[in-house]
């Protein structure tokens, strides 16, 4: 029996994958931080899908985090087949905003932990038939964003890796995927406390969890590398590469400032 780690999976996009993968049949193992809600979805998935679920509980703004999952699925046996690296999310405003404290945390949830747990699990990844790593960057990953400037940069890093990783293990039996979404209904812009221009914009421009989620494992079965959600992303990511840096990040700067 083989099961798929899905991290910040109590919400969110992490939530709809889990629904997704459910939805297959595969077996879930399910990481977040707030128990009730892992209970609660952990009991609906098992019981309307038919699966095995489990869950546990983990800060992973930890660093020892990502060894305290590999061991309780040591402990558990529990094989491994997807990896979903998901957990994310971003703090805007100045730089000097926050203390370092908080951008040393946020660097190691949203990148750290993703190669942390890519590399404990991998090896188990490769001893199945077929392994699975879908990681979750985002449209920020495509230019600096001034006043959300270390969640761009640290999901520019999740996709360079990803792409790295995909060339390396391509004549291997695991694949990896690096899904780019952009504004979606999840509640990231109230946690990045992103100013009332910056909500207005996401209003307009959100995608649902769970239409990220179908492109996500759809694309994670098929073997792609790279892929950027919906149509208004797909085209802010075009006129990123398109036009100057600094014509980009001086209208990005007006959106978060």
């Amino acid at each position: 029996m083989t099961y798929a780690i899905i991290t910040g999976a109590s919400k969110g996009i992490g939530k709809a994958i889990a629904y997704e993968l459910a939805k297959r049949k595969i077996n879930l193992l399910l990481i977040a931080r707030t128990e009730d809600l892992l209970i609660d979805l952990a009991h609906d998935l098992g019981n309307n899908y038919s699966i095995d679920v489990d869950y546990f509980l983990a800060d992973l703004a930890d660093p020892t985090s990502a060894q305290q999952i590999a061991d309780w699925c040591i402990i558990n046996q529990y094989e491994i087949q997807y990896l979903v690296n998901n957990a994310g999310y971003g703090l805007s405003g100045s730089f000097d905003r926050y203390k370092l404290k908080d951008y040393l945390e946020n660097m190691q949830v949203n990148m750290n932990m993703v190669v942390q747990l890519t590399y404990l699990f991998l090896p188990d990844l490769k001893k199945q038939k077929k392994g699975y790593i879908l990681n979750i960057a985002s449209s920020a990953a495509y230019q600096a964003i001034p006043y959300l400037s270390v969640y761009a940069a640290t999901k520019s890093f999740v996709l360079q890796f990803s792409r790295a990783l995909h060339h390396e293990l391509k004549k291997t039996n695991v694949s990896v995927t690096c899904i780019s979404p952009g504004a979606t209904d999840t509640g990231f812009a109230d946690r990045a406390q992103v100013g009332e221009k910056g909500l207005k914009l996401a209003n307009k421009v959100n995608m649902k969890p769970a239409d990220v989620a179908k492109i996500a494992v759809d694309a994670m079965f098929k073997g792609k590398m790279e892929v950027v959600t919906g149509f208004i992303n797909k085209l802010g990511v075009f006129m990123a590469w398109l036009l100057p840096k600094r014509t980009v990040e001086k209208a990005s700067s007006r959106i978060y400032q």
